[in-house]
């Protein structure tokens, strides 16, 4: 089993290899996003191994928890990643309304297309291929992505990791030695802002925004396969 699962890793680092080196030869400017979570860390290594100065950017929203900072810190560290750290024009300030709620507890929407969605889309402009690191097994919104897409605005994007597994994310973790996102030792399998997290009840990604209908922060919402 092991084996067979490492078969299906080795086929698909050689892919994301040659899609990248292509991207180069064509003279593609390429950056990677991240929220630093564990079952994103493998394709932040396999990127490292090619080429660690494509930039990776981490969207700071302000509302983080402190153990994905030192994830983050402990990550740039061990694999010398070139990560940008770059947060919202808003002040936070500005995020709370006049009743004193963040728009997080009122209007998580609108939070996360300030902090996130407006946030990375002026970055995005500067490069040509964005690089994510999105599964088709985390739910059904995902499921029908390919390798390769594009936003609505025409970004190509690369979804390099969209036919892994928990059972290839862990066994990549534990050949390479990779740590671990230090919540998931408390049960936590999606990991976004503190105010939005809780433990799962089903699905990986169901302790986001759980009791409402929100599934996606929005970054990922405008894919065209």
């Amino acid at each position: 089993m092991i084996k067979e699962i490492w078969e299906k890793i080795e086929v698909e680092v050689s892919f994301v290899e040659s899609y990248i080196n292509q991207c180069k030869k064509e003279n593609k400017r390429l950056f990677m996003s991240s929220s630093f979570q564990t079952h994103s860390i493998p394709m932040l290594h396999i990127i490292s191994n090619i080429d660690n100065t494509i930039p990776v950017i981490f969207l700071d929203t302000g509302f983080h928890f402190p153990e994905t900072i030192v994830y983050r810190n402990i990550i740039q560290k061990e694999l010398e990643l070139n990560i940008l750290t770059v947060k919202s024009d808003v002040a936070k300030i500005d995020l709370m309304r006049d009743d004193g709620k963040f728009l997080f507890s009122c209007d998580p929407d609108l939070c996360c297309r300030i902090n996130k969605v407006n946030t990375l889309e002026k970055i995005r402009r500067d490069y040509d291929v964005w690089i994510t690191g999105v599964r088709a097994d985390q739910n059904n919104k995902r499921k029908d992505l390919k390798y390769i897409g594009s936003t609505s605005d025409g970004t190509e994007r690369f979804h390099p990791m969209i036919n892994w597994t928990d059972k290839m994310v862990n066994a990549y973790i534990h050949k390479t030695k990779l740590p671990s996102h230090p919540l998931e030792r408390y049960g936590y399998t999606s990991i976004g802002c503190a105010p939005c997290t809780t433990k799962p009840t089903h699905d990986q990604r169901s302790g986001r925004w759980a009791g409402s209908q929100k599934t996606e922060c929005g970054l990922h919402s405008n894919v065209i396969s």
